[in-house]
Order: structure tokens, then C-alpha cells, then sequence
């Protein structure tokens, strides 16, 4: 592990020295999780791939440095790997995947090998099996021990393992110690529970081959597997679209109505908006009765402006969280209330006492925060705090996500050139903390301008990607997932909502090494 980091850092280093700690942390684990085995392997990299970590103009800064890197260097590679190739190769070549297809299927592990393989509890130190046995979160040093134990038994050097045997051996340990070696937060499985283990060992697979592999058959792997969740470039929106939801294409109307019912509760709700004392519900009986005809509007692309027109209440708490639960079968609010209580204190509490020690950006912007908070308390704040301070810990960009006006600025004053495409919170006052008013923009389009409560705003703020087929931008692609997972509870196994991605984790490894760190953080209530 040691020679990765240093190599991974040194190459990281080279272009981008500037980069926060924290930053260089988690793009030296993107590199990992994208199989980055050498030096050479930086020119295969692509902008998109690390969106997730860094910001677009960092992201072309790195690329365009490696690719000049290593076309200098691609040269004296080439001569040098055809004058060893060219060769004649000795006996034990036979298990190369260039020869014949018997010879390559005794290098690959059948399914029936994975159902063979045993944990090998009785190599794991004793510490280690008292945790497990015990159903105790072991630390991070023995969980390092057990993830080396296991891929020696994998024997990497002899077998050819991929990422899907790491993930059913992963499978196995955490089906085994759930208690122990799951992906969770104060109950809250992530995921299907079992990514950072896999991740773990793919990257210890990675590190032990690096040495031993020609890297020509490296390449050749890589290219001929067939191991890969990535979903062609025509059919990625549709995936995007259709993310985390369980009701995204309703074929038919309801039983009990046509297109002409359709019509009228559509019009009634449109009389009701204007009126102050309306029925909730009504309201909500008449949202949930039009979600076909809603969501069909949506998927034919159906501008923003349109819908904001016809259908009022559905930018508002209440028809929102009709839609969004049918939609993808959450109750927006309510999950989401209900995880910051279980889970805001624990993760303010490692953002801040643990964060700061690890990189001085973010101390700095932790510092800034509590000046601006001053002596406010309360939930609210608690919770305006969190989201900020995310935002810093994964360095995505808070002008993706907040908008800052006049304190009596209103709806039509808002100036539309200083919103976003995306889903938008506008502050009403220099800062989350001294505001008291929210609007929400989607589109650049002001859609309600009168928002009361910051948690409102945010689950609006999220619900809107949902139900109007928006994809996560790069510039918040890190914060939305991590919310996404562990505070509105959509855990899909594949794909992301991201807008471009070609990782190959369906979970960002950014989202993935926090949600690590708070599973083994311990902490004391105050």
C-alpha cells in the first residue's frame, strides 16, 4: 500500500500541487478505484473520470499533464516492450490470456470456484476474530490485516480475479459479519453493505499484481473484460432518468380515469393554488390522482415553465412530496427529518473535531463557518452547518447549490443570470445562518418564492432532480450522492445520477471513504 500511495501521490503531486490535502486524498482513491496500476495507465484517463474529485478545470489540468507525461515517455516504452516481447517466452507462458481459450479459462475463477472458497477465519489474528465473533466494528488497522489475509488466499498472482469475484468474497464476509464489516450509518444500511470492503479488496488485488503483470496483457485485460457496469453512452440519460425510482414509466391511466377526469382535477388544482384556505387533503388526493398524466408531462421534456404553470402545487412542500413519493416510494420530509435526527449529530460531530486535523482548507473554512453562525443554536442551524461543511469536505462548489439576494429581494427581482440550470436555493440574506426566507429555482427559473424553513428547502432543493429528470452536476455530485445515501435513503447497487461518469464504482469514492470513516468513528455525546 505504501508504493501505491507513493506513486499515486507523486503523480498527483507533480501536476497539482496546489491541491488541498483533502482534495489529493480523495483523487489518489479515484485513481485506485479506476484501476490506475502505473505511470503509463494516467494516459487512459479522461476528464470525466474525475469529476468526482476534482473540479472541471482541475480535472483538464491533470489529463492534459499526464497525457504530455507519458507521451514523452510512450516512446522509449514501446522499443523497449517490442524488443522483450519479441523474444522467445518460457514455458510458464502457457497461462497467458493471449494464448488459447482453454489455456486463458484456467486463469479465470468459475462460479463454482467462488462457491468453493472459504473464509479463512482461521488465519485471521485473534483480535480480529473477537470483533467479529462479537458483532464489534474492528479497526481500521486489523480490517487492513483481514483484507490482506483475504487476497492471499486469493492468490492474485496465480489467478486472475476481477472485480466482480471482490465483490461476492465481500458478499461473503459481510453476510457472514454484518455487525461487524457493514456499510452503515446508526442503522442505516448504505448500499447493499458490502462496497468498501469490495473496493478494499480490488485495491489490494491492484497493488499486489502491480509488479508481476506485462503491462500490454494489463491493457488487454482491460480492455477485452467484460466485468463492467457501464452502460453505453445512448442509453446513460435514460439510466440517469430513471435512478433511484420505482414508478419513472406509467404505461397506463388508472383504472378509474380518462383523459378527460385528468383534465378537470388538473384544473381544479390550478383554482385551489390561488386559494389561501385549500384543503392539504385534497391537494394531495388530487396529486396523487394526476401522477400519470405529471410524470408523462415531464418525460416528454416538458419545459420547466410549462409545468411551474400548470401544475403550482407541485413545487411546493405538499405536492412535491406526493409526487416524489410515488415516484420513488420515500416520503421526502419525513426520511429525511428522520436521518438528520439519527444521523446529523454524529456526522457534525466528526466534520468537526475530525476533519480539521486532517487538512487546513478545511479548518479554515470550519473556523469561517462558526464566525458567521456566531451563538445561534438549534436544529436548523445544526443542519445549515452540516450542509456547508459537506460542501467544504468534498470541495464541490456551494454557488452550484445556494444563490445569495437582497434579505427583501422578491421573486421577480431575483436577477436569473446569476442562477443555475439546476435545481437552486436562494438565500434571502448574506448567509444561511441571518436568513429567515428560501426560494427555489429550477432552470433558472424561480418556482417557489417562499420558502420558510432551510430543511424545506433543501428537501425541495432534492426532490427536485427526482421528479423533473435532472441529472446531479459535477459541481455537486459529491454532497447530492452523500445525501442521497445516507440522509433520503435511495441506495441504488448500479449507476449514479451523476451527469457524465465513467467510474467504475456505482458508489462515488468520495461518499464511499466518509461513509467508512463514520461507521468506525466513535464519539461521546456531549
Amino acid at each position: 500500500m505504501d508504493l501505491t500511495k507513493t506513486f499515486l501521490r507523486t503523480s498527483i503531486d507533480e501536476v497539482l500541487s496546489d491541491l488541498p490535502e483533502m482534495s489529493k486524498q480523495m483523487l489518489e482513491e479515484t485513481l485506485q478505484s479506476l484501476g490506475v496500476e502505473s505511470s503509463e495507465d494516467l494516459r487512459f484517463i479522461q476528464e470525466a473520470d474525475l469529476l468526482s474529485a476534482l473540479r472541471p478545470i482541475q480535472a483538464r489540468k491533470a489529463v492534459a499533464a499526464w497525457k504530455l507525461t507519458c507521451k514523452s515517455v510512450n516512446a522509449i516504452s514501446e522499443s523497449s516492450s517490442s524488443s522483450v516481447y519479441a523474444s522467445p517466452q518460457p514455458s510458464t507462458s502457457s497461462a497467458s490470456p493471449m494464448q488459447s481459450p482453454n489455456s486463458s479459462s484456467s486463469n479465470s475463477p468459475s462460479n463454482d470456484w467462488l462457491d468453493k472458497f472459504v473464509i479463512p477465519c482461521e488465519k485471521f489474528p485473534e483480535k480480529l476474530m473477537q470483533c467479529l465473533s462479537r458483532g464489534t466494528r474492528p479497526s481500521p488497522r486489523l480490517r487492513r490485516e483481514m483484507v490482506r489475509i483475504l487476497v492471499r488466499e486469493l492468490n492474485p498472482e496465480k489467478t486472475r480475479i476481477s472485480k466482480r469475484h471482490c465483490v461476492e468474497v465481500a458478499k461473503k464476509m459481510v453476510g457472514k459479519y454484518p455487525q461487524s464489516l457493514q456499510d452503515i450509518i446508526e442503522g442505516d444500511i448504505i448500499g447493499p453493505g458490502y462496497h468498501s470492503l469490495a473496493k478494499q479488496l480490488q485495491n489490494r488485488i491492484e497493488n499486489v499484481k502491480r509488479n508481476m503483470t506485462p503491462k500490454i496483457i494489463k491493457r488487454r485485460h482491460l480492455t477485452a473484460d467484460s466485468d463492467t457496469d457501464e452502460i453505453p453512452p445512448e442509453k446513460r440519460a435514460a439510466v440517469q432518468d430513471t435512478y433511484g425510482c420505482i414508478n419513472w414509466h406509467v404505461k397506463f391511466l388508472p383504472l378509474e380515469e380518462t383523459p378527460e377526469t385528468q383534465q378537470e382535477k388538473k384544473e381544479k388544482l390550478k383554482v385551489m393554488a390561488h386559494k389561501p384556505d385549500a384543503n392539504p387533503q385534497e391537494v394531495k388526493d388530487l396529486m396523487k390522482a394526476t401522477y400519470y398524466t405529471q410524470k408523462k408531462q415531464v418525460n416528454l421534456g416538458e419545459h420547466v415553465k410549462q409545468l411551474f404553470d400548470e401544475w403550482p402545487f407541485w413545487f411546493e412542500e405538499l405536492g412535491m412530496a406526493v409526487h416524489f413519493k410515488q415516484l420513488t416510494g420515500i416520503d421526502l420530509i419525513d426520511t429525511f427529518s428522520r436521518n438528520v435526527d439519527l444521523k446529523g449529530k454524529r456526522l457534525l460531530n466528526y466534520l468537526n473535531t475530525v476533519c480539521p486535523t486532517k487538512s487546513k482548507r478545511f479548518l479554515q473554512a470550519l473556523t469561517k463557518l462558526k464566525m458567521v453562525r456566531g451563538e445561534a443554536i438549534g436544529c436548523s442551524e445544526d443542519l445549515k452547518e452540516m450542509i456547508l461543511l459537506l460542501l467544504s469536505y468534498f470541495d464541490d462548489q456551494e454557488n452550484a447549490m445556494f444563490c445569495y439576494v437582497e434579505e427583501t429581494c422578491l421573486g421577480q427581482e431575483v436577477d436569473v443570470d446569476q442562477l443555475q440550470l439546476t435545481p437552486t436555493i436562494v438565500v434571502c440574506g448574506r448567509s444561511c445562518f441571518s436568513s429567515e426566507r428560501y426560494m427555489l429555482s429550477v432552470d433558472k427559473q424561480i418556482v417557489n418564492d417562499n420558502i420558510s424553513s432551510f430543511m424545506t428547502a433543501v428537501c425541495l432543493m432534492f426532490g427536485s432532480y427526482y421528479c423533473f429528470n435532472i441529472h446531479y452536476p459535477a459541481e455537486l455530485a459529491s454532497i447530492l450522492e452523500f445525501l442521497q445515501r445516507c440522509f433520503f435513503s435511495i441506495n441504488p447497487e448500479k449507476e449514479t445520477k451523476v451527469v457524465k461518469t465513467s467510474s467504475r464504482l456505482p458508489v462515488n469514492p468520495c461518499v464511499l471513504t466518509l461513509i467508512q470513516d463514520l461507521s468506525d468513528h466513535e464519539w461521546c455525546n456531549a
